[in-house]
């Protein structure tokens, strides 16, 4: 049985959300991108809670991709939950913000946040840092 290929991309920007699955997809990233538009459902998502509580327990995301100004739930207090859980601990987790603060930096970090990546207001340069994260994290890193 060949194991599903996941991403978990947490994004409240649909516009984000629509040029990061473009450029995913552009660059033969072939991973199933399950969308969480919020935190809740990022938990729910990753805990098999709420509406996901039917979901494959086997089916992990290999990479997380999460927004840090999200509703309901902050991205640093999923990313703080993600790494507090034993299922969850090791899934590499790409901080994808607009933030500029570096404070945010510095706290996702202290967290267990693996990359902390820009969004550029620059459609080009967004695209391209979304090719290269995924051409690194999905291609050449090895996770446990």
């Amino acid at each position: 049985m060949a194991l599903t290929k996941t991403i978990l991309l947490v994004e409240d920007n649909p516009n984000d959300e629509l040029m990061i699955k473009v450029a995913l997809k552009d660059n033969k990233i072939n991973y199933d991108v399950v969308v969480a538009h919020d935190g809740v459902e990022a938990l729910d998502y990753l805990f098999r809670t709420g509406p996901y509580k039917e979901r494959d327990k086997d089916i992990m995301p290999q990479l997380i991709l999460l927004d840090i100004n999200i509703p309901k739930i902050s991205g640093l207090e999923v990313l703080r939950k993600i790494r507090e859980n034993t299922p969850t601990r090791f899934i590499p987790v790409i901080i994808l913000t607009a933030s500029k603060e570096e404070k945010d930096l510095m706290y996702a970090y202290k967290l267990g946040a693996n990359s902390f990546l820009e969004k550029s207001v620059d459609f080009k340069v967004f695209y391209e840092s979304v090719k290269q994260m995924g051409i690194y994290w999905l291609g050449y890193n090895a996770t446990p």
